[in-house]
């Protein structure tokens, strides 16, 4: 069984047995029809997934491994806020006439700054200080700027990446202020994951453990159907991550940089409604 398998049906159940409604409050997310969208909730959960021993991803339904990708590539490759840049249509919703999303994400990240060392973007310098400053304990990113957050079009979720190196190993945090747990919890799980075995391969360095801090794990109400759908399948074998061993520089990794073999899944025919 996959241990992301595991730790999203422990989460899941534990969220619909124990969680807190906000259906007693004014919420902002609303439906396609207008109807507010409220959701189930748990505070602090915190999940740990070693890279080593399997790549987190979900059997129970499938992952859309390719745009996972994609999209970690178009916020910390690209750097990019436009979704012309992007290869699918999930931040759609979100974007201005002209495809902005405003000052969120990859255009954080693409923010400079001077240091003693030279100038370097938030990118740029958690690559820097892997590999000439293993041991800080001050590499990290933090997406949720508080100057721009009125000029973004959809706050950050997952604001803030730590890394830190213990030995030949390279090891990840990825905190998140609010996880869609059916839409958007393995997706970000397996985007992260591949960013930690990225800057590992062009550092030097071996992909440890991901920790996965999430303030607030929701579902939605019209999810809760699906997700008990879910849960009830049968968990099958982690699939096999392949990573093409060439690829030196971080900016040289593309979506065909990556392949899963193996990857079995079941499918899920239910349209799932997104919130906005």
């Amino acid at each position: 069984m996959s241990r992301a398998d595991t730790l999203f049906i422990q989460n899941c159940k534990d969220i619909m047995q124990n969680g807190v409604w906000d259906t007693n409050l004014p919420v902002r997310p609303r439906w396609e029809d207008g109807t507010p969208a409220h959701t189930v909730k748990k505070f602090g959960i915190v999940n740990r997934y070693d890279l080593q021993e399997e790549f987190p991803i979900l059997t129970i339904r499938r992952t859309a491994f390719k745009s996972c990708i994609d999209e970690i590539l178009w916020i910390w490759q690209k750097k990019s806020n436009n979704i012309h840049d992007l290869n699918s249509h999930i931040w759609d919703s979100w974007a201005d006439e002209t495809g902005s999303i405003g000052k969120a994400y990859g255009y954080q990240l693409a923010q400079k700054a001077v240091y003693k060392e030279g100038e370097f973007d938030q990118v740029d310098r958690v690559l820097y200080d892997l590999k000439h400053n293993p041991a800080s304990r001050r590499i990290l990113t933090n997406l949720y700027n508080f100057q721009d957050l009125h000029e973004m079009h959809l706050y950050p979720c997952a604001y803030s990446m730590t890394f830190n190196v213990s030995g030949d190993t390279l090891n990840g945090i990825l905190n998140q202020r609010s996880n869609d747990m059916l839409t958007a919890n393995n997706w970000n799980v397996v985007q992260y994951a591949v960013l930690l075995i990225m800057f590992a391969q062009v550092s030097g360095l071996k992909a440890g453990e991901l920790v996965h801090v999430i303030a607030d794990a929701h579902l939605y109400d019209r999810h809760l159907p699906i997700v008990e759908e879910i849960i009830k399948n049968e968990p099958k074998p982690a699939p096999k991550l392949w990573v093409d061993p060439s690829v030196k520089d971080f900016y040289d990794f593309t979506v065909d940089s990556f392949r899963l073999e193996g990857y079995e899944y079941t499918k899920l025919e239910t349209k799932i409604p997104v919130a906005i």
